[in-house]
């Protein structure tokens, strides 16, 4: 009644029963992703963190392939650019896409999403020199 340990550990070139990895999808060409996402059924979350405590369970939905748009308006101003600080970071690293799309909310988009067009603020055209710290959350 022994088991033989060479056959548990033993690669035998069947690759139907391997999971595709996280890393597979990041590191696949954006029409790939796009095709993927079609397959899946891909989700926009609407969120309104309260606290910058809530960032991870935005990166979660991103890191699942959703679009999040985040509102950050229930913040103080603080908490907002410490919140933009941390999804910046994430979306780095998963390859996706931030976009403002209005004062305080943000539009984040994996890999699998294709955002086209941009939203231009009235007050970027008013006045050049503006910087987030000088706007209103």
């Amino acid at each position: 009644m022994g088991i033989n340990l060479k056959k548990i550990f033993t690669y035998d070139g069947d690759d139907d029963n391997l999971l595709g990895t996280e890393d597979e999808y990041y590191n696949m060409s954006e029409e790939e992703a796009i095709k993927e996402a079609d397959k899946s059924g891909n989700k926009m979350i609407l969120l309104e963190p309260r606290a910058y405590s809530e960032s991870q369970q935005i990166a979660d939905h991103l890191k699942n392939r959703n679009s999040v748009v985040v509102n950050l308006k229930r913040v103080t101003s603080d908490q907002a650019k410490r919140i933009i600080d941390f999804l910046s970071g994430v979306i780095y690293a998963i390859g996706g896409s931030m976009q403002k799309i209005g004062v305080g909310i943000y539009l984040c988009a994996p890999k699998n999403v294709n955002v086209q067009g941009k939203i231009s603020d009235e007050s970027e055209k008013a006045n050049k020199n503006n910087t987030d710290e000088e706007l209103d959350w």
